[in-house]
């Protein structure tokens, strides 16, 4: 991964959060590193902490993207023994410096308890590839050393930033650079914006490096031609349990294409995505489609519905019972969107998605998130919050 940070142009910044909003956009101009609305970046500026504001993306992020929240205020609330996500949204709202300002990102007091002045958070595609394998814990302990902090995965919010806190108490904080989440994404800091920068770019590019050397790709399927009819009758059986209108987008990308056809296809898709957040814009596993659409979305909706029933408590409302996206044997995939801009999202999901699976498979196994986290994540408090308006 090139380092794209132009120190004369970052020289003609006027303040800190212009040169935020510098290195953010550098991050979020890299597909590979955060996808729409992933990751999240912070500069402390005296007693505030301006963090990337909640509806955001890092690729377009403006000064008035960034949250101006107390800093003592969100240290504080890392020493609570609980608190739930609305509650933790309560009370960092309360502490903004601008109500007029977005909500701070959910990572907030994750960002607060880092004691450098800039912090970066991606969810890069390589390193949570590695550790998306069965061994992938010791892979990473062996490529990054000492000065790599490695968290188990902790749900988002204010379980990893608790979580975090305890396990850093009287930790030399310039004894690392960096903090990787498992099956999740990468933290760097530092008290200079290029420096943390710098320490993101050079993670990741150990990482890509070291699943050219260990994990190599021969993507040479040749897609078989679906027929317009099968596609579009495919597309009106999904329209009918969303009870939307969707449209049906082929990709036939050599990645998707070769996952397609994959021996255990089953096994990796019901193992996790790429990174915890997607499940909320793809759902926990697509549907399997090989000769009948019948079959294959019978075969999705009852599984939806026992891994609904598995896990839910009696507040929960279950989610349409539609697939995002359909993997069809021999071709590739079928994206499920309402529109064209929620059909390119979930496009762009599981391009990088099929790549990290196959990578992850040629390194020994794909495994990500189990069902009970997976369902946490897409069923969070604050997402079904949203539902019942």
């Amino acid at each position: 991964m090139h380092n794209r940070f132009d120190p004369a142009y970052a020289a003609t910044l006027r303040d800190p959060l212009e040169l935020r909003v510098y290195t953010s956009r550098l991050l979020g101009s890299e597909s590979d590193l955060v996808l729409h609305g992933g990751g999240n970046t912070s500069v402390k500026i005296g007693d505030t902490l301006y963090v990337k504001g909640s509806g955001w993306n890092l690729d377009t992020i403006e000064k008035g993207g960034f949250a101006p929240v107390h800093l003592d205020s969100l240290i504080h609330m890392a020493s609570f023994h609980t608190l739930s996500d609305s509650e933790m949204v309560r009370l960092q709202r309360e502490a903004m410096r601008d109500a007029q300002a977005p909500n701070p990102s959910i990572e907030a007091i994750l960002h607060a308890i880092i004691p450098f002045d800039f912090v970066d958070h991606t969810h890069a595609d390589a390193v949570v590839t590695i550790s998306n394998t069965h061994n992938g814990k010791e892979r990473l302990r062996t490529l990054y050393g000492a000065r790599m902090l490695i968290i188990d995965y902790v749900m988002p919010g204010f379980d990893l930033a608790k979580h975090v806190f305890d396990r850093t108490q009287g930790i030399d904080w310039s004894t690392l650079d960096g903090i990787i989440l498992m099956h999740h994404g990468v933290f760097t800091f530092d008290d200079d914006a290029q420096a943390a920068y710098g320490k993101m770019i050079d993670i990741v590019t150990k990482a890509e490096t070291y699943l050219q050397t260990h994990a190599p790709l021969e993507l040479t399927c040749k897609p078989k031609t679906l027929d317009p009819a099968w596609l579009e009758a495919l597309r009106f059986k999904v329209s009918q349990l969303r009870g939307c209108a969707v449209e049906a987008v082929p990709l036939s990308s050599p990645a998707l294409c070769t996952l397609s056809n994959h021996p255990t296809l089953e096994r990796i898709v019901h193992s996790g995505g790429l990174t915890p957040e997607h499940v909320i814009r793809i759902k926990p596993f697509p549907a399997l489609i090989e000769h009948s659409i019948e079959e294959g979305i019978y075969h999705f909706v009852s599984a939806y519905q026992h891994y609904f029933d598995l896990h839910a408590q009696t507040h929960h409302h279950r989610l349409d019972p539609a697939p995002r996206y359909a993997l069809i044997k021999g071709f590739g995939a079928v994206v499920f969107g309402k529109d064209a801009k929620e059909s390119a999202v979930i496009a762009d999901i599981i391009e990088h998605t099929a790549l990290s699976m196959l990578r992850a498979e040629a390194l020994g196994g794909f495994t990500s998130l189990r069902p009970p986290q997976l369902f946490a994540m897409e069923y969070w408090e604050l997402e079904q919050a949203k539902l019942k308006k």
